[in-house]
C-alpha cells in the first residue's frame, strides 16, 4: 500500500511540474494562434481577409448563439411554456435560406480578388525555377544561368543530442535562396522525385512541386531579411530535414551575388580538370558525405538497413570502382537510390566516392579523377 501511494504522489509531482511549465511565459513564448501577417502585399491580404472573415463568423456565432441561449433559457419547459408545432414558415425559409448566401457572396469577391491577385505572375523581372527532391531543394535562377542546390545544415551532432542544438535547429541551409527586394519575383515549381511543398509563411506562398507538372507563384519583398520555411508535404523519412531560407538584400548586394555564384562555377569547372591526390579527396569527400549523404547512409556509414544499406564493407563500396561512380551517378533502380549525376559535380562525385572508399575501415586504398567520372557520365546510364 506504501509502495503504491508513493508511486502515485511521484506521479502527481511530475504532473504539477508540468502543468507549471505549461502556464510559464517561457513556455509560451512562440506559440501564436493567428496566421503570420508577412512582408510582401499578398501576404498582408491574405491576413486581412482572414481576420475579416474570422470576425464575420464570430458574430455570426454570437447571433446564432445567443438567440439559442435565449430560447433555452426564457422558453424552457420548467417555466410553463409549451413547444410550438409547425410544419412549415415560407418566410422563415426564404430568410434563412438568402441571409446565408448574401454573406457568402459578400465573402467570396473579396476573396477571389486575392486568389486571382495570387495567380497573376505577369510582369515578372525576375524568375526561379524550384525543385524538390528527397530531401533538398533545388534553385535555378532562369535569367541568370544560376544553379545550385540549398541543403540542410544543422549538422548530425545536433541531430543526435551529441551538442547544444543552434539558434535555427533545423531551419537553417547552407545556400540561402537571394532575392533584390522591390522586384516582381516568379517562383516555378515542380519536383524531380515525389510531391513536395514549398512554404514560406512571411511570403504567402505554399505551392506543391509535383513531378511532371509546373505550378507558380511570385512575390515581391520590400523589406530586406531573412525568412524562413520548410517542406509542408509529406515526402518521405527525412520530409523534416528540407528548410528553405529566403534572403532579401538590395539590388546592388543582390548583382554582387550573381556575379559570385557565376564565379564559383567557374572555379568549379577548373577543379573538375585537376589533378587531385587521395589525401585531397578524401578530405572534400567528407565535407560532400556530411551535406549529401550522411541523412540515408548515417555517419558511420552504417546506414539504415534495408532501405538504405551500410557502406561500411559494403559490396558496392568493396567492389569494383567505376560501378561504385556508376551506382552514384545512376542509382539503383527501385530502390530509395536516386541519381546524383544532376545533383553532384563531378568532383564531388570523385571525392565521395573516394571518401566512401578509404573510411569506416573500408581502406580500398584507390581513388578516382574527376576527369574520370566524367567519362563514365558521358557514356550514361547502362
Amino acid at each position: 500500500m506504501q509502495r503504491t501511494i508513493t508511486r502515485l504522489l511521484s506521479k502527481l509531482k511530475y504532473a504539477c511540474a508540468g502543468f507549471l511549465l505549461l502556464l510559464s511565459p517561457t513556455a509560451f513564448a512562440d506559440y501564436k494562434l493567428n496566421l503570420t501577417q508577412g512582408v510582401t502585399k499578398i501576404s498582408h491580404d491574405v491576413y486581412d481577409l482572414h481576420m475579416v472573415i474570422f470576425y464575420i463568423c464570430v458574430v455570426i456565432g454570437i447571433l446564432v448563439f445567443g438567440v439559442m441561449f435565449y430560447a433555452l433559457l426564457k422558453h424552457r419547459k420548467s417555466r410553463g411554456h409549451e413547444a410550438v408545432f409547425f410544419h412549415e414558415n415560407t418566410k422563415i425559409e426564404i430568410l434563412w435560406t438568402l441571409i446565408p448566401l448574401v454573406i457568402l457572396i459578400g465573402m467570396a469577391i473579396p476573396a477571389t480578388i486575392v486568389l486571382l491577385e495570387m495567380e497573376d505572375t505577369g510582369n515578372s523581372e525576375i524568375s526561379i525555377k524550384v525543385t524538390g527532391y528527397q530531401w533538398k531543394w533545388q534553385y535555378h535562377y532562369l535569367d541568370d544561368d544560376v544553379t545550385f542546390f540549398s541543403n540542410l545544415k544543422t549538422s548530425t551532432e545536433e541531430q543526435q543530442n551529441l551538442v547544444p542544438k543552434g539558434e535555427h535547429y533545423l531551419r537553417e541551409v547552407d545556400n540561402h535562396v537571394v532575392v533584390p527586394v522591390g522586384k516582381k519575383i516568379r517562383f516555378l515549381f515542380t519536383a524531380n522525385d515525389v510531391i513536395h511543398s514549398w512554404w514560406v509563411p512571411d511570403l504567402a506562398i505554399k505551392k506543391d512541386t509535383i513531378p511532371g507538372f509546373i505550378n507558380e507563384n511570385w512575390t515581391v519583398i520590400d523589406k530586406p531579411g531573412i525568412y524562413r520555411g520548410q517542406c509542408a508535404e509529406l515526402c518521405g523519412l527525412n520530409h523534416g530535414f528540407m528548410p528553405i531560407v529566403v534572403e532579401a538584400v538590395s539590388q546592388e548586394d543582390y548583382q554582387k551575388w550573381i556575379t559570385d555564384k557565376k564565379t564559383q562555377a567557374a572555379a568549379e569547372k577548373e577543379l573538375a580538370s585537376k589533378v587531385w591526390t587521395k589525401d585531397e579527396l578524401v578530405t572534400k569527400g567528407e565535407e560532400v558525405y556530411t551535406r549529401v549523404c550522411v541523412a540515408c547512409h548515417q555517419a558511420n556509414g552504417q546506414g539504415l538497413p534495408p532501405m538504405f544499406p551500410a557502406l561500411k564493407d559494403g559490396p558496392i563500396v568493396m567492389g569494383d570502382i567505376n560501378k561504385h561512380v556508376e551506382t552514384v551517378l545512376w542509382g539503383v533502380k527501385g530502390t530509395a537510390m536516386q541519381s546524383f549525376a544532376a545533383q553532384m559535380s563531378e568532383t564531388d562525385i570523385a571525392a565521395v566516392v573516394t571518401y566512401e572508399r578509404n573510411s569506416w575501415g573500408n581502406n580500398k586504398g584507390d581513388s578516382i579523377q574527376p576527369l574520370d567520372v566524367k567519362k563514365l557520365k558521358d557514356l550514361g546510364p547502362k
